[in-house]
């Protein structure tokens, strides 16, 4: 999947070797709270997960791609396209970048890269993210890469012991954007 590359990154499928990258990500406690993980994965249960991320996000519903750099390949962080809804032409958006890797403009390019697949090959008509209210990076950057905040889910998701609202944000082909 090549084409999925800009001048620095490239989004790629995941392979055996990120194992131990994966394990870090996803079984790191303060991710947690940005999706529904409650308790860490196995070792088996991530390779599985890896061996079913080659199904077609049609097959799936969902499309992990790694984030890496362009000239090395060294491992950045995830994007996700989630909730695959072929019918309705949508899908959620999400992403993750290493601590090492915040802050380098990485998870914009990144996001760039995914609008234009979602939209020119899977033929999406929008893309959605559902970002912690108190998590400003993330809006910053969805509000950057040109997404709408669209709603407000008050006391949505519970972190540790309080519940935090989740914002909804959209972007959505319009007919400028073809």
């Amino acid at each position: 999947m090549r084409l999925l590359i800009d001048q620095h990154i490239l989004l790629r499928a995941l392979e055996p070797d990120d194992l131990d990258f994966l394990k870090a990500i996803e079984n790191d406690p303060d991710n947690w709270k940005h999706g529904d993980t409650i308790q860490p994965f196995s070792e088996y249960i991530l390779k599985e997960y890896i061996k079913v991320a080659e199904q077609s996000i049609t097959e799936a519903g969902q499309l992990r791609l790694m984030i890496a750099d362009l000239q090395d390949e060294k491992r950045i962080g995830f994007i996700d396209l989630y909730d695959f809804d072929q019918r309705n032409a949508r899908a959620g958006v999400a992403i993750i970048i290493h601590p090492d890797f915040q802050r380098n403009k990485f998870a914009l390019q990144a996001l760039q890269i995914i609008e234009k697949y979602a939209f020119d090959k899977l033929h999406l008509h929008q893309l959605y993210a559902s970002i912690l209210a108190d998590n400003l990076p993330s809006i910053k950057l969805f509000e950057k890469a040109g997404y709408t905040y669209s709603g407000n889910k008050k006391a949505w998701r519970k972190t540790d012991n309080e519940f935090k609202d989740e914002l909804f944000y959209q972007k959505i082909l319009n007919e400028e954007q073809k």
